[in-house]
């Protein structure tokens, strides 16, 4: 199980058991913050699932805030690098979490590990419109191919 560590954040990576949670809603864990996790994070935990619950690297992850324990949205990959070494992220914070620069935090790790493993593109795609994402994007040094298309060359 590969836990990705952060200043301020651990990100869990999902495990069949993490991710039927998630999915479900239940049972609570008392760790979650009060609105996590959120319609994203039970999509994304039920495509894990679906997926055959892979594990290593290229997995969805929770991430929890180091301090105080509690854990707050989730950030990972939509699975392994293609044939060109590109390879997505996507993250999401319950909206009790946001602008403290969590979502910056855990795409900073999300891109190095990527790098880390050698990744040549990390790609990100916005749902929506989403000025708060695309700043944290533009703040990792991503390059708007469009408004909602984002990518940052590794190697």
């Amino acid at each position: 199980m590969l836990v990705i560590e952060t200043a301020r954040l651990v990100l869990h990576p999902y495990t069949p058991i993490l991710a039927s949670m998630i999915a479900d809603g239940a049972p609570r864990d008392p760790r979650w913050a009060p609105d996590y996790p959120f319609t994203g994070d039970r999509d994304t935990a039920r495509m894990y699932l679906r997926a055959g619950a892979p594990g290593g690297l290229w997995v969805p992850y929770a991430v929890q805030v180091r301090d105080s324990g509690v854990f707050v949205g989730g950030a990972g990959f939509h699975g392994a690098p293609d044939g060109h070494g590109i390879v997505e992220i996507g993250y999401g914070l319950a909206e009790s979490a946001r602008g403290l620069g969590y979502a910056t935090e855990a795409a900073r790790a999300l891109v190095e590990a990527a790098a880390a493993a050698g990744a040549r593109r990390v790609v990100a795609e916005l749902e929506f419109d989403n000025p708060p994402s695309a700043a944290v994007l533009a703040r990792l040094g991503f390059t708007a191919a469009t408004p909602l298309h984002w990518f940052r060359e590794l190697h």
